[in-house]
């Protein structure tokens, strides 16, 4: 079971993607967020890497026009089946899909940001400062590179769990590709059907002075940096920094 920070895969497979949102309780970020599209007063929403939807659907409301983005079709066919979903407008694909129109916020949650590989990272942040109104706001959070979280989610040994399409083999294996990036490989087997999957993916542990810096380079002028979700100043040892900022 993949819980807390642990890296989030691509899902493509919709056996997996039912999975994820009961592997991720609690999802105290999603607290911080809706309590910062409410402080804001945010009335048009860019949720970029919706996943499920779960985050996505509990922004609307309110007179708000909310916009979920996803490159995983198998995660938007899940998220268009929450309660709430037609409420949403849903995007498949990335910052190069999404829409042109001006937002007051935009979000990039479960630490979307460490997905985007460079040059696609300052490309998207450059997109988003587009997209926001004059003094939108951009929130996102990426794990910080100093708790070398990378370290803890390889493992060796074999679990199974029931699901609803049978017995489930999970684990997983990391692989240091350079000093920021690190490439984890989820392997599963359906012992009912037999089918093996596989999903791999990179993510790379940017520190705080360089997303700060790309930030700054893309137009967005960085506001408060965060610790974990109860907006705790950042300190070195902080297992995640969250960051928000505003269109200047």
């Amino acid at each position: 079971m993949r819980t807390g920070y642990g890296p989030l895969v691509t899902y493509a497979d919709p056996r997996l993607v039912a999975l994820y949102d009961a592997d991720n309780p609690g999802r105290d970020d999603h607290d911080f967020y809706r309590a910062l599209a409410e402080e804001r007063d945010a009335r048009t929403i860019l949720d970029l890497g919706c996943g499920t939807g779960s985050l996505t659907t509990a922004l609307t409301g309110r007179g708000r026009t909310v916009v979920g983005v996803d490159p995983s079709a198998a995660m938007l066919d899940y998220a268009r089946h929450q309660p709430g979903a037609d409420a949403v407008t849903w995007v498949l694909g990335d910052y190069q899909q999404a829409p042109g129109c001006q937002f007051d916020l935009g979000l990039m949650t479960g630490n979307v940001a460490q997905h985007l590989l460079d040059p696609d990272w300052r490309e998207t942040l450059r997109a988003f400062r587009g997209r926001l109104a004059g003094g939108g706001t951009l929130a996102f959070e990426s794990r910080n590179p100093a708790a070398r979280a990378w370290e803890t989610w390889a493992t060796e040994e074999r679990t199974s769990r029931k699901t609803a399409h049978g017995t489930l083999i999970e684990w997983s294996d990391v692989t240091r590709l350079d000093d920021r990036t690190v490439e984890y490989a989820a392997h599963n087997i359906f012992l009912d059907s037999g089918d093996t999957v596989t999903e791999r993916l990179q993510l790379v542990f940017r520190s705080r002075a360089e997303i700060e810096a790309d930030l700054q380079a893309a137009g967005l002028a960085v506001e408060s940096v965060y610790g974990d979700w109860s907006r705790t100043p950042m300190s070195d040892d902080a297992p995640v920094m969250v960051f928000v900022a505003r269109a200047r």
